[in-house]
């Protein structure tokens, strides 16, 4: 009896092992996914607004020469504006469905929803509400986490922001470098 359990011990620690692994590798790809899917939905929005309008920033104080510190910057990537954004960014992730890719087992978010209302291809899309509610969960994190990152990058930054956002700048996909760029 007492050799049985000594041969059962490293199986079921193995086996514990394995499936830590692999909640942690899926609580990875849901962070990963959720904070690629904000950059998606942030980048969305913004583009949505006239780049022509202006708002004032700065300090309305009179300087003591009579002057004041006031400028001009882009509406849609005002400060003002990126927080706006983000209170409802996070409500937009039940938009958004999983897909396993065959290759690596690895899980990555696509849209399932257009936003033209158009048709949608969904064969390789997985709906379910626990990854959603994972997805928005994920993503309420990230925003009260790294809400002073993802300002600074929307405000200043156009290019490639997934990537130096998610990647380099917080860490939260170490993986997705290899990824292409037209997936979540």
């Amino acid at each position: 009896m007492r050799e049985a359990a000594v041969l059962l011990t490293p199986c079921v620690v193995l086996c514990l092992l394995l499936s830590f692994s692999q909640a942690a590798r899926q609580g990875q790809d849901i962070r990963c996914g959720a904070c690629r899917a904000l950059v998606d939905e942030m980048e969305w929005a913004i583009s949505q607004i006239d780049p022509k309008k202006m708002i004032q920033t700065g300090s309305f104080r009179i300087n003591p020469d009579g002057s004041q510190s006031i400028r001009e910057v882009p509406l849609a990537r005002s400060e003002a504006n990126l927080l706006e954004l983000m209170e409802n960014v996070c409500e937009r992730m039940g938009d958004y469905g999983e897909r396993t890719d065959s290759s690596t087992n690895r899980k990555s978010y696509i849209r399932i929803k257009s936003r033209s209302g158009e048709a949608m291809d969904l064969s390789e899309a997985t709906l379910d509400s626990r990854v959603t509610g994972s997805l928005k969960f994920a993503c309420e994190t990230i925003v009260e986490q790294h809400e002073d990152e993802v300002i600074e990058f929307f405000a200043h930054e156009t290019d490639n922001v997934k990537d130096k956002l998610c990647s380099k700048r917080t860490d939260l996909c170490d993986h997705a470098l290899k990824m292409p760029h037209d997936e979540l």
